[in-house]
């Protein structure tokens, strides 16, 4: 939950509106638990590329400088283009793991979140073609975190002011700033998502969860397709049908928990279907604070 529903007064100007939402004073704790979560998912995404870094990104890789330049877009840089040998490479990609594992931890969590949206971002403008929409989200969540306290609890930080005598409090108003900007996301993701589905014929004359399934790979259910043109209906439909709810409802205070609250597993279920399974647990990260469990 943001800092939009954190007072009881209800605002009577969009002035007061817009500042309630940004700045009033929020928990820390649903901060905190997206930023553990962004940090297992960093990892586990930065792994993926451990293998075949030096064969895309080395110096005789098979992605030279010039072609990932012509790929990114006009404002985009890379500290690996500075990376000119073996070593170097692997020492940036190093730097990578260990701002997310200190972003997990909550070890100078402000610093690790800034350095891993860094490093992140790095790593995506070297190879732009190989980011999926998993690594998109990822770099949306650091940069979201880097706005704000995420360290403020759950975190090694937190414990180590306690154990000095200054033991932060439970709510920010600069807590607020994240929190938003996460809810913003959300919703400009979805949304992004719905109109570029919508822009096919699939969505609207059922077949898009036929197709999903052709590509999804774990789970296949073209078979159920096959035998039941109703369900894949059903599931093409159920898609859009969430993606809206999700998109709108999540600005309600009268739906924004529940709708929430199904999006924590609609996304991991609808990343399943699509093939995309680290997709759907970031849209599900983005729900988190939002569905008010803590």
């Amino acid at each position: 939950m943001n800092g939009a529903d954190s007072n009881s007064v209800r605002p009577t100007t969009i002035g007061e509106t817009w500042m309630r939402f940004w700045f009033a004073p929020a928990p820390l704790r649903p901060l905190a638990v997206v930023r553990i979560l962004t940090g297992v998912l960093g990892l586990v995404l930065a792994w993926s590329y451990a293998d075949d870094l030096q064969a895309w990104f080395g110096p005789a890789g098979m992605i030279p400088d010039d072609v990932a330049v012509a790929w990114r877009p006009p404002w985009g840089a890379s500290l690996y283009d500075a990376a000119t040998t073996p070593a170097s490479v692997m020492a940036l990609f190093a730097a990578t793991l260990l701002a997310f594992a200190c972003l997990l931890v909550g070890f100078g969590s402000r610093l690790a979140a800034v350095a891993a949206a860094v490093l992140w971002a790095s790593l995506l403008h070297r190879g732009p073609m190989l980011a999926g929409p998993a690594d998109d989200c990822l770099a949306v969540l650091l940069w979201c975190l880097a706005a704000g306290p995420c360290g403020g609890d759950l975190s090694f930080d937190r414990a180590r002011a306690a154990r000095g005598g200054r033991v932060p409090p439970a709510t920010s108003p600069w807590a607020g700033i994240p929190l938003g900007l996460l809810q913003v996301h959300a919703s400009a993701i979805t949304l992004a998502a719905l109109l570029a589905q919508l822009k096919g014929d699939a969505c609207w004359n059922g077949t898009a969860a036929w197709w999903l399934a052709s590509r999804a790979g774990a789970i296949d259910l073209r078979g159920a397709y096959q035998g039941s043109e109703y369900l894949m209906n059903l599931v093409t439909h159920a898609i859009v049908a969430f993606e809206i709810l999700f998109a709108v409802g999540i600005w309600f205070v009268a739906t924004r928990r529940t709708v929430a609250r199904i999006a924590l597993v609609a996304w991991p279920v609808i990343g399943l279907l699509a093939g995309e399974p680290l997709w759907g647990l970031a849209m599900a990260i983005f729900a988190v604070p939002l569905a008010d469990l803590t």
